[in-house]
């Protein structure tokens, strides 16, 4: 598991697995958010077993699935709200992290949108899901 720290309460993580949950949450992570949606790829934990486990590790689990074909998602106002509103760290993932940089992304203002955009950019993520503004 590689985790990216992209601000001091935000950071980005490649698939993660269930074993990998206590170490989020020793690592200080109050929120772990899925961006992946269940079966996107064989052995894949689903998303109750994350919850569960997140549960069992005193984090609060959001599951926010997204793809390619329904980015930037449902509710990205709430998504926003719990980047903004966390008790503490949060630490999305997906396949590769690219998903999740680029939700952080779209869940910023206009003002935040150039330095946001200059730090994703400085990690290397590709930001074709919300453009290369």
């Amino acid at each position: 598991m590689k985790i990216v720290e992209v601000t001091s309460r935000v950071a980005v993580s490649e698939q993660v697995g269930l074993a990998d949950v206590p170490a989020i949450a020793a690592a200080g992570f109050k929120v772990l958010i899925n961006n992946r949606p269940d079966g996107e790829a064989p052995g894949q934990p689903t998303s109750a077993e994350f919850a569960a486990v997140a549960a069992e590790n005193g984090l609060e689990y959001v599951y926010y699935p997204v793809n390619g074909m329904n980015f930037p998602g449902p509710d990205l106002p709430g998504l926003a709200a719990t980047f903004e509103n966390a008790e503490g760290p949060v630490l999305a993932f997906c396949r590769s992290g690219t998903r999740s940089i680029n939700l952080w992304l779209a869940t910023r203002s206009a003002e935040d949108m150039p330095v946001a955009l200059q730090r994703a950019r400085s990690l290397g993520y590709d930001l074709s899901f919300i453009g290369q503004r």
